[in-house]
């Protein structure tokens, strides 16, 4: 019954002033996802298929949707005021509307008449990767690399083809570079085209390969090549060689190298973005009483100024020493050190018993059982309980 049948826009997910486009893409999505082949066995899947199918069959007709918006579901059944004398949804061309949205999920797109596919097309892109240091990668360097690469067959000039020989139109694609073939959906047979897999999809056979070659069109060999890394790289960031990848297709550019940068770790910073972080050595007089301390940084080492009664764990921060912007090399991170005060471990006779001196003339010298000894005259049950003392 039409009563019992969902809004089409509402199906869709789209308003009701949606253009075809919002009302393509948003039937693209749900078929994707409900799609029969992509949820083989799952009746509600496939409901929800025919449903979406089925709404934009009207919504993306021009006449229907205008009957539509005027009658609802009433246009389309038996006798309807739409004029259409019931939706026959069996008798629906879906093999355009597949072969145009469904390329990808059936491995094509839809044939476009008598074009060919074996025109120039841009070789494949290659990686490759270079190890550098973390002042390198702050400051940026040069590098040198010998990636394996191709050129083209001075023997065959590329064709693959014994001198005296040329390849020949492939039989099974006849020279397109593709092959046309057709998958049964729900609702009709669908058009879908591949890469040939007799030529590769250069539309050629060669019948007598190259000596040098092997019929392959390239030899392969290895370049030095220098590398410009900007500062600020980070470690896993690529840096973009063009045109030195693989050689194009027919005619076609060549693809681009991308080489993968591998930052040695630092046995004092660590990076984080742009910033740096580190730790520092602060002696317990210094921490104590203040005073200038050396910091290393990537810039070589900084003076700093500690505050007296600094505590261990104090994070200080050195504005503009950190890691370069790869977008500006005028704008910079900074760099983070936490502040570790250092307890002496070994004390001659006198400095133990100039710091014993200086321990009893702090405010803090009493220990916690000079505490406990202290109070015994007052209330020695809540001083105990206060630092942990058991009767």
């Amino acid at each position: 019954m039409a009563e019992s049948k969902r809004d089409y826009y509402e199906v869709l997910g789209v308003p009701k002033n949606a253009d075809d486009s919002a009302i393509k893409s948003a039937y693209r999505k749900l078929a994707k996802k409900y799609h029969p082949d992509m949820n083989p066995g799952d009746k509600d899947a496939e409901a929800k298929f025919k449903e979406a199918s089925e709404a934009y069959a009207v919504l993306s007709d021009p006449d229907k949707r205008r009957s539509y918006d005027q009658f609802g579901h009433a246009a389309f059944e038996q006798g309807g005021p739409g004029g259409y004398g019931g939706f026959d949804f069996s008798s629906m061309d879906f093999g355009d509307i597949f072969g145009d949205i469904f390329g990808d999920l059936f491995g094509g797109g839809r044939s476009r008449g008598s074009r060919s596919y074996n025109g120039p097309m841009k070789g494949q892109n290659l990686r490759a990767s270079v190890r550098i240091t973390f002042e390198e990668a702050v400051f940026g360097c040069e590098k040198e690399i010998e990636p394996l690469q191709k050129d083209e067959c001075k023997t065959c000039h590329g064709t693959g083809a014994k001198p005296g020989s040329s390849p020949v139109t492939c039989t099974k694609c006849g020279g397109k570079g593709q092959v046309v073939f057709t998958s049964q959906s729900l609702f009709g047979t669908v058009r879908n085209v591949q890469t040939c897999p007799d030529c590769n999809g250069t539309g050629k056979m060669i019948k007598d390969k190259c000596p040098d070659c092997k019929g392959l069109g390239y030899i392969s060999s290895r370049k030095k090549l220098s590398v410009s890394i900007p500062a600020g790289i980070d470690n896993g960031q690529a840096v973009r060689l063009r045109d030195k990848g693989e050689p194009g297709v027919n005619g076609g550019p060549r693809g681009d190298l991308l080489v993968e940068v591998v930052v040695a770790p630092h046995p004092i910073f660590q990076r984080q973005d742009m910033d740096i972080y580190s730790t520092a050595p602060v002696s317990f007089a210094v921490a104590a009483l203040g005073g200038d301390i050396l910091i290393d940084t990537v810039d070589g080492k900084v003076a700093y100024t500690v505050k007296p009664g600094t505590q261990t764990d104090t994070k200080v921060r050195l504005k503009g020493k950190g890691v370069p912007s790869l977008r500006s090399q005028n704008v910079r991170g900074d760099h983070y050190v936490t502040l570790v005060v250092q307890t002496p471990t070994k004390l001659s006779a006198d400095a133990k018993k100039l710091l014993k001196e200086f321990d009893e003339k702090t405010d803090d010298s009493l220990t916690a059982v000079d505490r406990y000894k202290s109070s015994k005259a007052g209330d020695p049950g809540s001083e105990k309980k206060k630092h942990g003392f058991k009767k």
